[in-house]
């Protein structure tokens, strides 16, 4: 009787049932660390590129972009003294946008009255940071504001929403709350609310208070 080769087999590796919750283990691990590790990194250096944009926009090419297929532009600086803080907003409130800087909520940069949202694990991880009567500052191409912290608060946004009020000069940084909570997404919101420095004092027109 003619004899068939035997077909070869690729070798396969076989696990027991631990080991192979091990390896998926350890593949989700190295999973989320290079995301958790590639996220700061992305934001980081897009802000780097918006230093670049907004200093063309400055001297007048109001066409410039930070990346070639970008549908966003910075729209202002935003500083924070105490912490040495620069960070650019970017026009355009999106999730996709929110991963390069903080965006503007509503309204836009010459409105009096603004909200500016930012992820609580990157752009605005120093919110929770932020004390009553700190500064900040928020330079535009009509000119720079200093604003001082006058109230901080937990909102939840499927009972509240922020209003703009045109007549009304003041800022409003809004990020994700809490801020050690695993999933980013819930309800909850941590708003601080900062108004004008009148004078060389800092006067507070606003009660102050904190949720």
């Amino acid at each position: 009787m003619r004899s068939w080769p035997r077909r070869p087999f690729a070798a396969v590796l076989v696990l027991s049932k631990p080991q192979s919750v091990l390896v998926t283990a350890v593949f989700f691990f190295l999973a989320m660390t290079l995301k958790a590790f590639w996220i700061p990194v992305k934001a980081d250096t897009a802000q780097w590129l918006l230093h670049s944009t907004w200093q063309q926009i400055r001297a007048g090419d109001i066409s410039a972009k930070p990346w070639p297929w970008a549908d966003t532009r910075p729209a202002a600086v935003l500083r924070v003294p105490r912490f040495g803080i620069e960070q650019f907003v970017l026009e355009g409130n999106s999730a996709r946008n929110l991963a390069f800087g903080p965006v503007m909520l509503d309204g836009n940069s010459n409105s009096l009255d603004l909200i500016v949202s930012g992820h609580r694990d990157t752009h605005f991880f120093f919110l929770r940071e932020l004390n009553l009567g700190d500064q900040i500052q928020l330079q535009t191409l009509s000119g720079e504001k200093t604003f001082v912290v006058a109230e901080m608060e937990v909102v939840d946004s499927r009972a509240q929403d922020l209003i703009l009020e045109p007549s009304v000069s003041r800022i409003s940084l809004v990020t994700c709350y809490p801020f050690d909570q695993a999933l980013a997404g819930g309800p909850l919101r941590y708003v601080v609310t900062a108004v004008p420095v009148f004078d060389s004092e800092i006067n507070l027109p606003l009660q102050l208070s904190s949720g």
